[in-house]
């Protein structure tokens, strides 16, 4: 069988912990801190894990983790 491969797009952005939860950064970071208020920028440091929805689809992605 040929191997399937990863969609390099979720291998940058995701990472699956050995608990088998998908973690990944916290959304909204990116531009525009300017007009956020000081809450929303201190709730959004570092990274979440995605709900189990979420978690189901992007596991599509990353066939071998």
């Amino acid at each position: 069988m040929p191997k399937l491969k990863t969609k390099s797009g979720a291998k940058k952005r995701f990472k699956v912990t050995g608990s088998g939860k998908v973690v990944s950064a916290q959304a909204g970071k990116q531009h525009g801190m300017i007009k956020r208020t000081t809450k929303f920028i201190r709730k959004a440091r570092g990274t979440t894990t995605l709900s189990e929805q979420d978690a189901k689809i992007v596991k599509q992605f990353l066939p071998y983790k």
